[in-house]
């Protein structure tokens, strides 16, 4: 019987060396996890990118090296995987996750980055998706043992011009994906039936499957076919019996992502695995993955996944804040903006024409602060600065340049922020001069920050380590 062991990071290997319990010799483990949403050129979907950065935090929870993505064009795809088939080479065990559109043309299945436009069964053929019985044999070929997850099941957006390509009226375009089989050593895993659709679930949280995915694959002492057979059951009972997973394997041995300890039978595991890795390791990683994000849907997803969670007063809190902040869907913060705003890109010499003074630069550092994007209030654009303009940028659809346009500057004047933030963002600077002159004078360095100083640096100091830790 093959065991896969739990590679441990660093801070369980500390944990279990006090506990004196031994660790299983590492087995090399790789992941593929990508989650496709903003498609420009047919319907977006809003939880891939949520449902892959969930994925990737659980499986770096068991010790993967994950190659990661989200939103990649047809030629950051092509790279990722090129990077995983170098990683997954004489792996132990490669996981290849995908969420997004998928399509299935003629009994071949075929994954679609965000910049996919599909007309004819030639354009998939020559490269404008991603064949998957070709990828997973290029990227999966040497591992000794494959998963395979596509939650990638939904409607065809490219069905209708499809058919009504003169050369592909007789092609048959499916719904949903097509069935695969699996070689050796392979389970595939498909979010529903072959030639059914599946659910995306509420905007911003986990779908169904790949909810059920996070619940049961790396639950302790649980192999890995027993693990499928719940998510099966939970998918299916949550969706009132609508969705039903799908899969194909031909697994030669038991395999286990969250083993037990060596030597303990497979009922002891749970309690083995508890007392070197506490139960909220993984939501802990999960809140590090979102706690700075400007993204609501992605606080949303933590609530959603840890409605009671350590951090839930903090995620509120945040997504409150960006009510009117950034968003999947932030063009719609910029009704009435001239159009011109998501075309033309700053430059330095852009931003001098709009003349800010000193006073007007804080008012734009107040503002983004305001609206999620924390930088210090100085009235110099520094390189922080910088940074976080291209962040505002980017959520609002703008090109990311660092630099601002007249438009630009007239939409971020226009967008609402709370009096509580501004007030904040305010005060900072002349309680921080306070504080530094009341510890003036020699022989009084250590004071010079004040008691929230050495509470700062000792708070960073230890969530530096423990957020290396956690990510490996």
């Amino acid at each position: 019987m093959r065991v896969l062991s739990l590679i441990p990071a660093p801070v369980l290997a500390l944990v279990m060396s006090v506990l004196a319990v031994g660790a299983a010799q590492a087995d090399r483990r790789v992941a593929f996890v990508v989650g496709n949403g903003a498609y420009r050129n047919v319907a977006q979907l809003p939880n891939p990118p949520v449902d892959a950065k969930a994925i990737a935090v659980t499986l770096r929870n068991v010790g993967f090296d994950v190659v990661e993505g989200t939103n990649l064009t047809r030629e950051q795809m092509t790279e990722k995987l090129l990077e995983f088939g170098r990683r997954s080479q004489g792996a132990d065990v490669a996981v290849f996750y995908y969420a997004g559109h998928g399509i299935a043309i003629s009994g071949t299945n075929y994954l679609l980055p965000i910049d996919a436009d599909i007309k004819s069964e030639m354009d998939a053929k020559l490269g404008a998706a991603i064949n998957v019985d070709i990828t997973l044999d290029q990227t999966l070929g040497d591992a000794k043992v494959k998963l395979v997850f596509l939650d990638a099941c939904r409607d065809n957006p490219f069905a209708a011009k499809i058919r009504s390509s003169a050369s592909t009226r007789s092609v048959s375009v499916q719904t949903g994906l097509a069935e695969m089989k699996s070689g050796e050593g392979t389970l595939i895993a498909f979010a529903t039936g072959p030639g059914q659709t599946a659910l995306d679930g509420e905007a911003g949280t986990n779908s169904p499957f790949t909810r059920a995915l996070i619940a049961h694959i790396t639950q302790p002492g649980l192999e890995i076919q027993q693990a499928m057979t719940k998510v099966r059951a939970q998918v299916n009972e949550e969706t009132g019996k609508g969705q039903l997973p799908w899969g194909h394997t031909n697994l030669i041995g038991a395999v286990y992502l969250n083993p037990a300890a060596a030597g303990a039978p497979a009922s002891a595991a749970p309690a083995a695995i508890a007392a070197v890795q506490p139960a909220n390791d993984v939501e802990l990683e999960f809140w590090r993955s979102v706690k700075d994000s400007n993204k609501a849907e992605e606080l949303k997803a933590y609530l959603t996944n840890y409605p009671n969670g350590q951090f839930r007063s903090l995620a509120l809190a945040r997504v409150a804040s960006l009510d009117n902040g950034p968003s999947t869907t932030t063009r719609n913060l910029t009704t009435g903006v001239d159009p011109l705003t998501f075309t033309e890109e700053g430059t330095q010499v852009s931003e001098d024409q709009i003349g800010l003074d000193k006073g007007q630069r804080r008012d734009v550092q107040r503002r983004l602060t305001g609206l999620g994007f924390d930088t210090r209030v100085s009235g110099k654009f520094d390189g922080d600065t910088r940074a976080v303009l291209k962040r505002w940028q980017a959520a609002r659809g703008y090109p990311s340049s660092g630099y601002l346009t007249r438009l630009q500057h007239k939409a971020l004047l226009a967008e609402i922020v709370p009096a509580a933030a501004t007030a904040s963002a305010d005060e900072e600077r002349p309680t921080r001069r306070a504080q530094r002159s009341s510890g003036g004078g020699g022989g009084g360095g250590h004071h010079r920050g004040g008691p929230d100083a050495g509470a700062a640096f000792i708070g960073g100091m230890m969530g530096g380590m423990l957020g290396g830790a956690f990510r490996r």
